[in-house]
This record gives structure tokens, sequence and C-alpha cells, in this order.
């Protein structure tokens, strides 16, 4: 898969493909990422590519040259790509959209900055996404969060067992973690954790899992499809509330 992030800010945005295994995965070979300057694009001296608003108002807006003559490029090098514009406006970025894009062979994240961005830009554009109900200075946080989210899902990058464990996977958070020491000022692992039982161990982290979710996002436990595991699961989960009472 092929990740392009379009900005004014590429020395800021690069950052996002220099650590983690997303840093791995780009030198295997198994992800690649392009930062493209925005400015590249323009065709004056200056690399305008803002300008006032029309009507009036406050705040300067993003021209739509550097825009398209940006995407008639990466259309030509590489095909057709499934354009991305960050916005406030957009649709909530989540795990179901993170493993959608993940298919696409050819990414290209447009990040808009200023007032926003000239409405002529929305034609190229497959989809608006937004991190949250906030306001950032510019799309290029939103931009590395949805490129690193992305990459977790493209084959090989993470492993699957590890994919699968995840938080917000099947509409579960994920269960709690521990490690050593056993005993950490008077608080303990669990000894279902120190019993060696992968069975019993599976069994308790999916329980721990479902009661995080039930608490903390009960909007994702009713939407999880419930498996027979998951029931065995919630009827230990209930033995043991049953023992505390």
């Amino acid at each position: 898969m092929r990740i392009i992030i379009a900005t004014i800010f590429p020395d800021f945005v690069k950052v996002v493909k220099e650590y983690g295994v997303i840093s791995q995965a780009v030198k295997d070979g198994k992800l690649e990422i392009e930062i493209l300057n925005l400015r590249d694009f323009t065709q004056d001296k200056h690399k305008t590519v803002d300008d006032y608003p029309y009507g009036g108002g406050p705040g300067m807006v993003m021209k739509p040259e550097p825009f398209y003559r940006l995407y008639d490029y990466v259309v030509e090098k590489y095909g057709k790509p499934f354009v991305v514009m960050t916005s406030p406006q957009g649709e909530r970025f989540d795990n179901k959209i993170a493993m959608f894009l993940s298919k696409k062979e050819n990414l290209l994240i447009l990040c808009g900055r200023y007032e926003g961005v000239d409405e002529r830009v929305m034609k190229i554009v497959d989809l608006e996404l937004s991190i949250g109900d906030y306001v950032l200075s510019g799309g290029e946080l939103a931009a590395m969060v949805i490129c690193d989210a992305v990459s977790r899902f493209v084959p090989g990058v993470v492993e699957e067992e590890s994919l699968r464990q995840d938080s917000f996977f099947n509409n579960l958070l994920d269960h709690p973690h521990y490690t050593r020491p056993a005993i950490f000022r008077e608080m303990k692992v669990p000894e279902v954790l120190l019993s060696g039982n992968h069975e019993e161990i599976e069994l308790y982290r999916l329980s721990e899992s479902l009661k995080r979710t039930a608490i903390k996002r009960p909007d994702l436990f009713l939407k999880h499809e419930f498996t027979e595991k998951d029931k065995q699961a919630l009827i230990l989960l209930i033995r043991g509330l049953d023992k505390k009472c």
C-alpha cells in the first residue's frame, strides 16, 4: 500500500514514518509513505497556496490550483488514488474506516489549513474525515493519526494476533495487561495469568474485555455480536461477581 500526504509542512508530517512499526514496515517495503509539499505545485515565485475569501470574512482560504496540480501528478505517476480530506465537517474516523482505507492501493490524504479549502477541491475528494469534534490548526495531525491507524491493518505491518487483541476490534476494548514483578506495592497480578493454563487465561482476558467495554463503552458493547466463547466468558464473569456478593 502507498499513503501519500499532501501538506504545506512536510517536515512536520514526515515523523509519522520514522518511528515504531511503521518505520520498520517502510524499511521492509511492506508500506510506502510519500510526503508531498503542496507549495511545489504552485506556479508563482512566492509559492502561494492561499488567498482572501470571496464575499469577505476573516482569515485566508487555500487555493484550488495547487491541490489539482498535485492530484494530477499523483494520477499520472500512480493511477487514480482514493482521496481523503481532513476536515472537522467530515465523517468521524474509526477502526472500521481504517480497515476500509487499508485495502486501497493508493491513498492520498489532503491536509487543509487556514479558514478552509476552496470548495471546488471537493470534486476530487472521495471521503472527508474528522478525528473528533474539535478544531486543529491544520489537517496534519489528523492525517498522521489516519496514516498510523490505517497502516496497522496493512498485511505484515502488525501481527494479526496483536490486531485481534486491540481495542475496538469486534467492538470490544482491550483487556488489562500486566508484566513483572508479580507483586508491586502490594498489588498482585491476577493468579490466572500466572497459572500457565492458556485456555483459562484466554477466557479470563475475554471476560475482562467484555466487562471493560460494558462499563466504559456501553455503546460498543451493545453493537458486539456475541460468540459462544463470549458467552462462556460472561458466565465466568458473572460467577466471579456472585462470589463477591
